[in-house]
């Protein structure tokens, strides 16, 4: 675990401050630093995009250098050969190294967000209009409704003897996993034994769907509606249904680098948190859109992008729409904070799912894999609200959760799980034996 005394306030330029840039210091400019950056072509990798694209990051004295991959596997992998330096990586990854999971686990850790959203369970076309039948759906129904149809509809299968349905999610370690059998489990439907989940990588699961080798999925934008411009898809629940507060992407960091770039890294939060403010203004998102639609990033049409970052969504071929305040946050309500409460929730539902039993001891690990503290450091005296607490209850349904911050207070927005219960992070049995559905 790496000590934060390492990572103490490096003489670096505040984003928005009057300080000089590192690489204009006394002067005399200094090499670009370059960073290797390891993503896959999801909307959510907008921050770095905007990092290197925008200049934030060469303000900096940063160069990153991003490179495209196709699987959370490949992300993890390459971060623990050394490949990248850093990473666009699953909110869960980083606990889950920690904790030892997975087939290749190297204990990386994050202390920097890069924001929340996107996700959406999308099933197909065919499934859906069978819903519809069974349940006398019009295709108005909030999330949670959806899914007692779905429930309604499986019931119905197994009764006349028909396979279970094929579910997908991107990587057993994953926000999509979690939020998918959350979703599932709150209308009754068991994920282990009701249906079957797999894996299938973001941008080859609208191709398995049209092919009829899964029933649905849960990934991120712009998967998701591209299903449904296809015609093969209708979203059914969307992040901001299931649980709006939680944390997407982060920054994967490999500790061997950090250890031996502490004020790079330092830098680099500065950097991102800068291009994250950037990216959350609207006047900004035509431009952001053209960025993310090069075919070296997310590669389509920039104006799907552009209305999946209004939350403008299409969500069933025969034209059906929902708007979704900040259905894409990059900055606002400390989006970017890497909270130790939100660290313990991931890790209360790889309990809840069997993937881990519950040790008090393994809370240190838990905690390790999100640094507050490397956050706090890189951007005291910046004009970023940060959160004076690393912890909350979570998912309290209030209309507006409000948090002590540097010189006041910050509002965090509305915060309710779907099955409207809180999570209190001291009390993780308590929380996980209160599901009736979870691992046996």
């Amino acid at each position: 675990m790496l000590d934060p005394q390492t990572f103490g306030n490096p003489p670096i330029g505040r984003s928005g401050s009057s300080v000089g840039t590192p690489a204009q210091t006394k002067g005399r400019p200094t090499p670009e630093r370059l960073v290797r950056v390891g993503f896959i072509p999801l909307l959510d990798v907008a921050v770095l995009v905007a990092a290197e694209e925008h200049g934030f990051a060469r303000r900096e004295g940063i160069r990153l250098q991003l490179i495209k991959d196709v699987s959370w596997s490949n992300i993890r992998d390459r971060l623990a050969f050394r490949q990248f330096d850093v990473a666009h990586m699953l909110s869960p990854m980083p606990v889950a190294s920690q904790l030892g999971l997975g087939s290749n686990p190297y204990p990386c850790f994050t202390p920097f967000a890069l924001g929340r959203g996107g996700n959406s369970v999308t099933l197909s076309l065919e499934l859906y209009r069978e819903m519809q039948a069974v349940a006398s759906l019009d295709g108005s129904e909030d999330a949670l409704a959806n899914a007692h149809a779905l429930k309604a509809l499986i019931d119905r299968r197994r009764h006349e003897g028909r396979k279970p349905l094929v579910f997908a999610m991107t990587y057993p370690f994953s926000s999509h996993n979690y939020e998918f059998r959350f979703w599932l489990a709150a209308a009754g439907i068991d994920p282990d034994s009701d249906v079957i989940m797999t894996v299938v990588p973001p941008p080859l699961t609208v191709d398995a769907m049209a092919a009829r080798a899964i029933d649905g999925f849960c990934v991120n934008a712009p998967w998701n509606m591209i299903a449904v411009e296809k015609g093969v898809g209708r979203i059914v629940a969307t992040k901001a249904d299931i649980w709006p507060s939680a944390l997407e992407k982060v920054l994967g960091v490999s500790p061997d680098w950090a250890e031996k770039n502490p004020e790079n890294l330092a830098r680099l939060i500065v950097a991102l948190d800068a291009a994250a403010r950037w990216c959350d203004d609207p006047h900004n998102h035509h431009s952001l859109a053209e960025m993310l639609s090069r075919p070296a990033y997310v590669g389509v049409a920039p104006d799907l992008i552009l209305r999946l970052l209004k939350g403008e969504i299409l969500v069933d071929p025969n034209g059906g729409t929902r708007l979704i305040k900040n259905y894409l946050m990059f900055h606002g309500q400390a989006a970017n904070f890497p909270w130790i409460s939100q660290a313990r929730w991931i890790y209360s539902q790889m309990v809840r799912w069997g993937q881990v039993a519950h040790d008090g001891a393994c809370l240190a690990q838990v905690e390790a894999a999100y640094r507050p503290d490397i956050y706090r450091s890189a951007l005291a005296g910046s004009a970023t609200p940060v959160p004076a607490i690393d912890s909350k209850v979570e998912g309290v349904g209030s209309s507006s959760t409000v948090v002590p911050a540097a010189g006041g207070h910050l509002s965090l927005g509305t915060d309710a799980f779907i099955d409207q219960r809180a999570f209190d992070p001291s009390d993780i049995p308590g929380y996980v034996s209160g599901f009736a559905i979870r691992a046996k």
